[in-house]
């Protein structure tokens, strides 16, 4: 597909940003956290999991234990059993114990504020530490998860070939105090206006005008096959460690 001038890509971007602040003009953070702590479990626990299903499951959770030094107070297998309507409770409940044990260890209990400290902890990638950093201390940072990596192709302010250059490049159109803002806004966007299969781009508020031509009717072939269950086409890059 024929690559926008950076201007046209710039202008795009700028009018996407005003049509999301018109839809969502103060997103709330999904994951419902009382502190920096409780957020990084509540986004570890959302990896493959619904954030409806971690608010569901994170009040049993957390009046066990809200604090590193009370998590240590658990079992593994405890954890787990809370944990386990989230889904690969074993490795999560695994991941929450050593980075609780890991924060008194080396952190005298708090969570870091740092990327690079962060991502050392289990089962802490780029995307989670970045959320921890953009909600929780106001750090600038633009966590693509796979709904704002997909979108980011889809109207043509990235090329998919990789989150790293789907975050690179939101990053170098929008102005950094509106990327926490953005964040949200796309992912909610994302969820109640823009499926991943079988979406009619000419009907969507935002790919109606923001995907090129070429790309709404590669997608309404992908998904118009014989079987019904057929995928569009990949975003790019395969589910990473979150």
């Amino acid at each position: 597909m024929q690559r926008e001038s950076g201007t046209k890509r710039e202008e795009k971007a700028r009018a996407i940003a005003r049509q999301l602040d018109e839809l969502y003009p103060e997103p709330a953070v999904p994951l419902d956290h009382t502190d920096p702590y409780t957020l990084l479990v509540a986004v570890l626990l959302s990896a493959q999991c619904t954030d409806v299903r971690v608010n569901q499951t994170t009040p049993a959770l957390f009046a066990r234990a809200r604090t590193p030094a009370q998590m240590l107070k658990l079992s593994k297998d405890e954890i787990r059993a809370l944990i386990k309507p989230c889904g690969l409770s074993p490795q999560k409940a695994s991941a929450i114990w050593e980075l609780s044990r890991l924060l008194l260890e080396r952190h005298r209990g708090e969570v870091p504020r740092s990327f690079e400290e962060l991502e050392a902890l289990p089962g802490v990638g780029h995307k989670t530490a970045g959320v921890v950093m953009s909600h929780a201390f106001g750090a600038p940072a633009f966590p693509v998860d796979t709904h704002i990596h997909r979108l980011a192709e889809r109207w043509g302010l990235s090329d998919g070939s990789s989150v790293e250059r789907t975050e690179r490049d939101l990053k170098a159109l929008f102005p950094q105090e509106s990327w926490e803002r953005l964040h949200l806004q796309i992912i909610y966007f994302g969820r109640e206006h823009c499926p991943a299969l079988r979406h009619d781009l000419t009907k969507c508020p935002i790919c109606s005008w923001a995907a090129s031509k070429a790309r709404a009717a590669l997608e309404r072939r992908a998904g118009s096959g014989k079987d019904a269950r057929k995928r569009a086409p990949a975003t790019g890059a395969t589910r990473r460690r979150k």
